[in-house]
């Protein structure tokens, strides 16, 4: 490790738990804590050379540092890396140093720290990926044709002896849930993950429990994306890659008496039509209860194996986290029963009914309900041709339990028609929620409801489009816009732990990549949306600097700057003269059509300016790696590129940015030109005061859509207009997020009118990076938090603010409160890094690590406090 001092260790001795122990621990007043090998709880599928070691240092002593740290890595009683003590301050993405890994082992860790008050200790464990040799008599099976029923298959095998580890390791093409003797193996759904299969097919490995006897070895598969055959204006129908589904599998039971027993998925397995009768992500399933034991078996099809690469899934398996009831039961018309749940979620219906044979139960669902009261489950803009949000249930005479298993739904309310007997109570249906299971890492609360509320309805929309990849709507698309994770990129790393699956979506807009460079609209891809978007596309651009601010890794930069260098050279030499184009603009201002569209006014000042924000990032990149020739060639690039955008379009008598074909002035126009830096340094406080001026002639409203509302509160409020931003983030009328509260509004919408087609659509909600960064006053400096600043600027509009944020370090976190004529704050600091705290009529202070409370001498006014 460079610049890194090693001790070497003098003596060792081997514990029975197969740890390399170290020398005695001083008093342990520190602790470590979250373990993680590739940014990951105890993964069970690493499938890189070398890993990387994580952890978390905690100690209630205020100025604690560590001092150094020694990794042992063992495999069974042996060590396969040792460290030594390193003198070093650095605790996460250290790579393993040892001999080369073996494939599909499991291997402990233990982690001895060094710190300033005290030693601590702590351990974990991981396992290897196969390599294509581990998997060997594994094939992939299916049925043999591709009619609708979701195929079942099952495989009986003996153990034979005491077992001291099961690892079942699963692909599939589309769904597998596996089950061993009627049991689920895990409580992860919609899994594996889903990718371009023709370029990657993820790898789950599940530890089982297995006793001495006969066991049955069993799955159900699901198509998902990869066998789709709902015709859709995606065309995912018409993948490259689509295929029946299918699966493989293999079952490595390691004896206490050395002996290994492999199951594997081959000819010998069994397969059976189930009772889902019909599965798809997008219409819903069919699912006949009679069906449930099905007798005619057959002999498994081995099938082709997809194109891509076996690889790990990195991001959090999707699992069903939390069962609400519902509230309410209504019947718009006779026989017709509406359950109502809290608010809009993601997920499926939970249903428990009795009734005879043959009774077909028909669930509709959807966010919105009609006025005579029923579900709006339309599909409105006719992108499905086979189905829409709807499931069917055929009971086997008696009761039936049951949820689908092979889609979901974004929804508020399910419609129930074909009810058997009297009005259903409310138990009878009850709304799971079901996303990738990331942890909620993030808080921010205030003394204003409405910021409260907002910050709420953000974080569960965030996590209502979580599924494997970030969403753009649980209910309509379900697709991955780049440009719509590129806006919430910051918000979903601020609020939950999304670095893994965000770097595995980066891997997936790679995939899309066309011959020219440039990435597709949506990732994974089925081929569809071949357009010039550089806002979009710059998601591939920005995606990885976020991970680097915000979570501190650096491999995803390392992994794709080649692919970012070509994509954003092509985009600059597409772009003649300096100016860009896109097709996708400030997409949903507030006077667009609800359905979707650019806002009319000049798309090439957005494109230009996401250009040159791609060309500075994209140097910033290659000067972090160290290749200073090419990151100026992108700066100078991006000096053109400067140059030609104010030539273009700057009114510099008005002040003001204008393009052709505008509709009155463009607040979009003027806060990208500020937010990228654009604006020359004499004109900064005159645009940034028209932006102003437009929004408080529009009675305090922005004119923005997806682009600009992100920028819009923090530009306005480092410019000196604090308050007009304040008056825009609590407004209660059209077009505002509190108008959306009034209108009883859960979640975020796809558009600010009424008649938004989505109610379940994060890209307007970006408003959240302000209350953190400039509500609460909490933003990162250097990556990985290392460094980071507390200064809240809304101070004088409200009486108190807190806001916390998960670190690699831990948890930083400030809150702050108006007593007594001052501003008083509690900051924490993670063990590793220091805050720079700004308050208002204060100076600035640097602390260090541990919880410190400071005031400042004065609490200005609202005006004081930062409006012009």
């Amino acid at each position: 490790m460079p610049g890194a001092k090693v001790v070497p260790l003098q003596a060792r001795c081997l514990l029975a738990s197969a740890w390399l122990c170290a020398a005695p621990l001083a008093h342990a007043t520190a602790a470590v804590s979250s373990l993680r090998v590739e940014r990951s709880d105890a993964p069970t599928y690493v499938d890189v050379a070398a890993p990387r070691f994580s952890w978390i240092v905690h100690d209630d002593t205020n100025g604690t540092v560590q001092k150094g740290y020694r990794i042992v890595v063992s495999r069974g009683d042996r060590v396969v890396w040792d460290s030594g003590f390193v003198d070093s301050a650095r605790s996460f993405d250290i790579p393993y140093g040892g001999t080369p890994l073996a494939a599909g082992e499991r291997y402990a860790w233990r982690v001895d720290v060094r710190t300033s008050d005290g030693d601590a200790s702590s351990s974990s464990r991981f396992a290897t990926a196969l390599d294509e040799a581990g998997w060997h008599g594994a094939r992939w099976i299916g049925k043999g044709d591709d009619t609708l029923p979701a195929p079942l298959l099952r495989k009986t095998f003996r153990v034979d002896g005491d077992v001291e580890s099961a690892m079942l390791y699963v692909a599939a093409g589309g769904y597998a849930d596996l089950s061993v003797d009627g049991k689920p193996v895990s409580d992860a759904v919609l899994s594996p993950g889903f990718t371009d299969y023709d370029k990657r097919v993820e790898v789950v490995a599940t530890e089982v429990k297995l006793g001495a006897g006969e066991h049955m070895l069993g799955a159900e598969l699901g198509r998902g994306f990869y066998g789709l055959t709902n015709r859709d204006v995606w065309h995912w129908e018409r993948a490259p890659w689509h295929g029946r589904p299918r699966m493989r599998a293999l079952l490595r039971i390691r004896y206490a008496d050395g002996r290994t027993q492999d199951v594997v998925s081959d000819a010998s397995w069994q397969v059976a039509d189930g009772p889902t009768r019909r599965d798809d992500l997008y219409g819903g399933e069919t699912y006949d209860a009679r069906l449930s034991q099905p007798r005619d078996w057959k002999a498994a099809a081995q099938l082709p194996a997809p194109r891509g690469t076996l690889v790990a899934q990195i991001e959090q398996p999707i699992r069903v986290v939390e069962t609400l009831a519902a509230t309410a039961v209504t019947e718009p018309r006779p026989g017709t029963y509406v359950f109502v749940f809290p608010r809009v979620i993601a997920g499926w219906a939970d249903f428990d009914v009795t009734g005879p044979a043959g009774t077909a139960i028909v669930a509709h669902y959807g966010e919105k309900r009609l006025p005579d009261g029923t579900v709006d489950a339309r599909d409105e803009h006719h992108y499905f041709k086979d189905g829409f949000q709807t499931d069917t249930l055929i009971l086997a005479g008696g009761r039936v339990r049951w949820h689908p298993r092979f889609s979901y739904k974004g929804f508020r309310y399910v419609q129930v028609d074909g009810w058997p007997g009297d009005k259903p109570s409310a138990d009878a249906v009850r709304a799971q929620v079901v996303h990738t299971d990331v942890a909620v890492t993030g808080r921010f609360d205030s003394s204003n409801a409405l910021l409260d509320w907002i910050h709420r309805a953000a974080v569960d929309t965030m996590l209502n489009n979580l599924y494997g990849i970030p969403t753009d709507t649980p209910m309509y698309e379900k697709n991955g816009w780049t440009g719509d994770g590129m806006l919430g990129a910051d918000m979903f790393l601020r609020n939950v732990d999304a670095g893994r699956l965000f770097a595995k979506w980066l891997r997936d807009i790679a995939d899309t990549r066309q011959a020219d460079g440039a990435p597709l609209l949506i990732a994974p891809n089925p081929g569809w949306g071949k357009v010039r978007a550089p806002t979009w596309h710059s998601a591939y651009v920005f995606i990885p600097w976020s991970l680097w601010m915000f979570t501190g890794d650096r491999q995803p930069i390392e992994e794709h700057i080649a692919g970012i260098d070509r994509y954003v050279a092509m985009e600059d030499a597409r772009s003649p003269d300096g100016i860009a184009d896109t097709e996708l603009g400030d997409w949903v201002s507030p006077e667009t059509d609800p359905g979707g569209e650019n806002a009319p006014e000049d798309k090439r000042i957005a494109a230009t300016a996401y250009l040159y924000g791609m060309q500075r990032r994209t140097a910033d990149m290659w000067r972090l790696i160290g290749n200073d020739a090419r990151a100026a060639w992108f700066d100078r690039r991006a000096g053109a590129v400067r140059d030609a955008f104010n030539a273009r379009f700057l009114d510099r008598a008005a002040a003001r940015y204008r393009g052709e074909g505008d509709q009155g002035y463009r607040q979009a126009h003027n806060l990208l030109a500020l937010s990228f830096g654009l604006v020359p340094d004499d004109l900064v406080a005159k645009v940034a005061a028209g932006v102003a001026a437009d929004a408080k002639a529009r009675g305090d409203h922005l004119d923005t859509g997806a682009l600009a509302t992100k920028v819009i509160l923090p530009v306005l409020t480092a410019t000196g207009h604090a308050g007009e931003a304040w008056a825009i983030a609590t407004q209660t009328t059209f077009p505002s997020w509190g108008f959306w509260r009034a209108n009883g509004a859960t979640s975020l919408w796809e558009h600010w009118k009424l008649a938004s087609r989505s109610r379940g659509h994060y890209f307007l909600g970006t408003i959240d990076d302000w209350l953190f960064e400039d509500v609460a006053g909490l933003r990162p400096l250097a990556p990985g938090w290392r460094r980071f600043e507390v200064r809240p600027m809304l101070t004088g509009f409200l009486d108190r603010a807190s806001a916390s944020v998960m670190t690699p370090y831990g948890e930083a976190s400030v809150a702050w409160r108006k007593a007594a004529g001052k501003v008083e704050a509690e900051v924490a600091v993670p063990v590793g890094t220091e805050a720079v705290v700004r308050l208002p009529g204060a100076p600035s202070r640097t602390l260090g690590p541990g919880r410190h409370r400071i005031s400042s001498s004065r609490q200005p006014s609202p005006r004081a406090a930062g409006d012009s």
